[in-house]
């Protein structure tokens, strides 16, 4: 059981989270034809694609009601309609997000009002989902605001089912921010594997070719179709995968009377395991000799390279559903946890079989890195791994001094394999440098 510390300094020097406005948005990227509207200042909307674009590195849909001064003081409800039915004119969305922002947070703006007097002001908006998402800057992480959008989502958009049985393959799979573009893929051909039909919610694996299929870039091309959403009434179980997606289960299973079954992990031999199996009891289908052969594969790898692994030391600054799933994985090859940094409290963090986690910033965990073998956060920790001498490992968001890294797969039998020889591959090289230093 881990002890949890808070750290003592009054403001953060090197910021770890990212606000909740940008894991907000990273959801609605996963959703066909959803436009992400920010109620605040042009700035907190630049703030929010500027770090999206760095990572994915391709145009990020996002507007604004850009508030100005004067519209803080007299109130934004005509500012939020404004651009709501400038959105619609131009470019015909088939769902809005919108999202707040620290500013119209803190002066207080009732936007669930806005929303309903809007409406009854334009009643040819009826036709429009807006899934309104509470996202204040001050506080919350990336990870917070992609749950609250995931649970606005799964709360408004879904719609019981004319017949009384759900269908018997359609299953609802909630994917948390944890799990990549590339993760995302991987699941849905596993589920699929099974002969069963995944609704992802966000499915964010779209994200790799919408600018391809749409090159306008004014709304997200791919992802999870209106029609997916209201239809996740029908599943007959849902899959949530990570701790923060528990809420919008639970949600699920309120309103449709849906089991769920929550995954904190896909990476590694034993938590890939117990999700064949849960696939397999769902399915009533045995586990595909692929995936066989792939287990059979990383039992070998980790086998043959466990030597390279077994006492090392890690340093980990994450958010707290990514940090669970790196803590058990490289727990299971030997790994010992030098310190672990993350950005919130969750339910999970007192769990982890470690010591202690810091909840801080990565001016916490320098100070804590020191003497590690290796460290593994996003690429905002580059200079302090060169500070360090101690090699990085980029997990996390943003990522934006690598090729394609949302692309990167983590999750199954070979996204496992995967994780494990580029990890594998620092620490050799590390331990190369040391001996050739040494003679």
């Amino acid at each position: 059981m881990a002890i949890m510390s808070i750290t003592s300094t009054s403001v953060a020097v090197n910021p770890l989270k990212q606000s909740q406005a940008i894991g907000a948005t990273l959801a609605f990227l996963g959703v066909k034809g959803m436009m992400p509207l920010l109620h605040g200042s042009q700035g907190c909307t630049a703030l929010t694609k500027t770090v999206l674009v760095q990572h994915f590195r391709q145009t990020i849909p996002l507007s604004t009601t850009a508030m100005t001064e004067v519209a803080t003081i007299l109130g934004g409800e005509e500012r939020v309609e404004q651009a709501i039915l400038t959105l619609v004119e131009k470019s015909k969305p088939e769902m809005i997000g919108l999202c707040t922002t620290g500013l119209v947070e803190t002066r207080g703006d009732d936007m669930e009002r806005f929303v309903k007097e809007i409406r009854y002001r334009h009643p040819e908006l009826d036709y429009l989902p807006i899934v309104l998402v509470s996202t204040p800057d001050f506080k919350g992480t990336l990870q917070d605001g992609f749950a609250s959008a995931v649970e606005s989502i799964v709360r408004e958009i879904p719609q019981k089912s004319s017949t009384p049985n759900p269908c018997p393959t359609q299953i609802t799979i909630l994917a948390s921010s944890a799990f990549t573009p590339g993760d995302v893929q991987e699941i849905k051909e596993i589920v699929a594997a099974f002969g069963l039909v995944p609704i992802v919610v966000p499915d964010l694996s779209g994200v790799l070719d919408s600018h391809i299929e749409d090159s306008s870039g004014f709304m997200a091309a791919n992802g999870t179709n209106t029609a997916q959403l209201r239809s996740m009434g029908s599943s007959a179980f849902t899959l949530a995968l990570g701790e923060s997606m528990r809420g919008a289960a639970q949600i699920l299973e309120k309103r449709f009377n849906i089991p769920y079954e929550v995954f904190s992990e896909l990476t590694g031999l034993v938590a890939v395991d117990k999700f064949l199996q849960a696939l397999a009891d769902i399915s009533g289908v045995n586990v595909p000799e692929k995936y066989r052969h792939q287990r059979r594969q990383l039992q070998h790898v980790m086998l043959e390279n466990h030597f390279y692994f077994g006492c090392k030391r890690v340093a980990l600054a994450l958010e707290p559903d990514l940090l669970w799933s790196m803590v058990y994985f490289l727990q299971s090859l030997g790994v010992q946890i030098h310190a672990a940094v993350t950005t919130t409290r969750s339910p999970v963090l007192e769990k982890l079989p470690i010591p202690s986690v810091t909840i801080g910033d990565l001016e916490d965990f320098e100070q804590l890195a020191v003497g590690a073998d290796l460290l593994i956060t996003n690429s905002h920790a580059v200079a302090i791994a060169q500070r360090l001498k101690i090699p990085l490992y980029r997990q996390g968001i943003p990522i934006f001094d690598r090729l394609d890294a949302y692309q990167f797969t983590k999750v199954g039998y070979g996204g496992t394999m995967e994780v494990l020889f580029d990890i594998g591959n620092l620490l050799l090289e590390q331990e190369t440098v040391i001996k050739r230093y040494v003679s």
